[in-house]
């Protein structure tokens, strides 16, 4: 009996220092900009997530970081979340709408008039509807929404850009998001697609002459080196959308998930409040006037120009290319806007 005991008391303790001693699991991030958190959105996103999990989990959670496309191009680093080999990716829209093509319905220009309203339809229940879809239709689980460094500015190597009409035969870079590429043709531009990556080099050779993206991705990019016109129109507002392989998430514990889900949020206001400093600070638009690019903002009249003319062109494109079920989630995301931007009573 003493030796039958013994082996079970030898046992538990095998158990128990098997568990207190167990391999962490580990998440890897991916994202496609470098790691600088005090520079980059994607950068504080990524370090603010690494410290809360892992000081959270107790060390049950480890986060590995990728940065600046080490592990691929966005299609390659997705398709490899998609298959458990990489854990998480922080995307950005052209990214998601290689996989979820309505998520190009949400560039409606001039849409969300601040960041109070943006912040509140994809935190809310709209933002909640999206990522049910998203998984629903691509397999991703969506962690949130982090924030592509605000409202997109035009940029261009030619001429100041103060009417619709001096985009006019301008090559401008987009991203592959097709929503994108219709604007610009709206607008009379030859939209090119160009990979991140390959941004600055097209610039600089005259591949494209100009792009449109927020202050702080110019800076990132370095683009103001090889761009000398800066117009300040706030035409969209964009997304980075952050998913996770959605089997390792179901496969983590309530307590983990929690950790996870807290982590997430905590890191997208982190990468939120960067972009903030970085456009009302000196870091913003008096370190590209400095760089030598000439700054301006169209007149009232030529900004309703821009409005209604993309306005009704998104709206064609949404109605022509994603149909009913494009147009229904355009409304809803139109009613969450409105419904943000009523005063609170």
């Amino acid at each position: 009996m003493k030796r039958i005991l013994s082996g079970i008391v030898v046992m538990l303790l095998v158990v128990s220092v098997g568990t207190a001693f167990a391999a962490p699991k580990v998440i890897k991030l991916a994202h496609l900009n470098a790691q600088q958190p005090f520079e980059v959105a994607t950068g504080a996103m990524a370090a603010v997530f690494k410290s809360a999990v892992e000081a959270e989990s107790n060390g049950a959670l480890t986060v590995e970081i990728f940065p600046a496309g080490q592990l691929g191009n966005e299609r390659e680093t997705m398709e490899q979340v998609k298959v458990g080999v990489v854990q998480s990716y922080i995307a950005s829209a052209g990214g998601m709408a290689a996989f979820y093509p309505l998520y190009s319905v949400l560039d409606i220009p001039f849409a969300i008039p601040n960041y109070d309203v943006a912040w509140k339809v994809f935190d809310g229940p709209f933002g909640a509807h999206l990522a049910a879809e998203i998984e629903k239709a691509a397999g991703f689980r969506v962690l949130g929404y982090g924030e592509a460094g605000g409202f997109f500015q035009l940029s261009n190597s030619k001429h100041p850009i103060k009417a619709v009409a001096d985009l006019k035969g301008l090559k401008m870079r987009t991203m592959t998001l097709p929503s994108h590429q219709h604007l610009m043709k709206v607008y009379g531009a030859a939209a090119t697609p160009v990979a991140w990556a390959e941004v600055y080099t097209s610039l600089q050779t005259g591949v494209v002459d100009g792009q449109h993206n927020p202050i702080p991705i110019v800076l990132t990019g370095r683009l103001h080196e090889v761009q000398k016109y800066l117009t300040i129109t706030n035409h969209l507002y964009s997304t980075y959308c952050w998913v996770m392989n959605k089997d390792f998430y179901n496969g983590l514990t309530a307590e983990e998930k929690h950790v996870v889900d807290t982590a997430s949020v905590a890191a997208i206001v982190a990468g939120r409040g960067l972009n903030r400093i970085i456009e009302s600070s000196e870091k913003g638009l008096p370190t590209l006037a400095k760089a030598g690019m000439q700054v301006n903002t169209p007149t009232p009249e030529a900004m309703k120009e821009f409005r209604d003319v993309g306005r009704k062109g998104a709206m064609e494109f949404i109605k022509d290319t994603y149909k009913e079920e494009g147009v229904k989630l355009a409304e809803m995301y139109l009613k969450a806007i409105d419904d943000a931007s009523k005063p609170a009573r």
